[in-house]
């Protein structure tokens, strides 16, 4: 019931007992005074109500706004777990990165070094044989020349008739050819020489290489000259 239904509840007439006398200004007083209270009872426990809804919803706005701020500190520590997750992360990758390419680093080093180390012994060695070849070439070029002198004869024909000129020049002829035929069989035989000490040379310059990178830098090495 509102304020009003009481109001009007309150103001009918009081039913008024046969036979006596009242006293109305009195009653009306006294039913004053009765409304009063209730109203004010009534008043008091509408504002009452009100303060109790008015206090609950201010515990209701502090427990939104609270558990607002608590989902912004938890996303807070989050974001910043994550940041830190990602430097560590970036911070491991850079690293890595860095160990890598320092390993690259040394490993081209080692390698570059080994093979000026086999190149500078290779050259030597084949300074070497080159010395050896020019000491042999001399020895061989005077054995030539003392062949040659040997099979260089005079041809003392200036006394030989005609017929004994054409036999001459027959044997001259024949001689020549037989000195092509032994010049064609030198040089074949000389370019198959040349070509299997080459062999030889290239395998052996590969076999030392191999040998030295498995045993100095690892089998990689050997890969890698592959």
């Amino acid at each position: 019931p509102t304020v009003a239904w009481h109001l009007l509840t309150f103001h009918r007439v009081p039913k008024v007992p046969d036979g006596e006398k009242v006293d109305f200004d009195d009653l009306h007083k006294k039913r004053q005074n009765k409304d009063l209270i209730e109203l004010q009872g009534l008043i008091d426990v509408h504002f009452e109500n009100r303060k109790k809804e008015e206090e609950e919803l201010i515990a209701l706005k502090s427990r939104i706004e609270k558990r607002r701020s608590e989902r912004a500190e938890i996303q807070r520590v989050r974001t910043e777990k994550d940041k830190e997750r990602q430097a560590r992360r970036e911070e491991e990758r850079l690293k890595k990165e860095e160990m890598d390419q320092r390993r690259k680093a040394d490993d081209d080093a080692k390698k570059k070094s080994a093979l000026t180390n086999m190149g500078s012994s290779y050259s030597s060695s084949l300074q070497k044989a080159d010395t050896k070849r020019g000491g042999k070439k001399q020895t061989e070029r005077e054995k030539k020349k003392k062949i040659l002198a040997e099979r260089r004869k005079p041809l003392n024909i200036d006394h030989l008739n005609e017929d004994k000129l054409k036999d001459k020049a027959k044997e001259l002829w024949e001689w020549m050819h037989q000195l092509e035929s032994e010049k064609y069989e030198h040089i074949e035989k000389l370019k198959r020489q040349k070509y299997e000490v080459s062999d030889l040379i290239c395998f052996f310059h590969r076999d030392t290489m191999q040998n030295y990178c498995y045993y100095t830098l690892g089998l990689e090495s050997i890969h890698f000259l592959n």
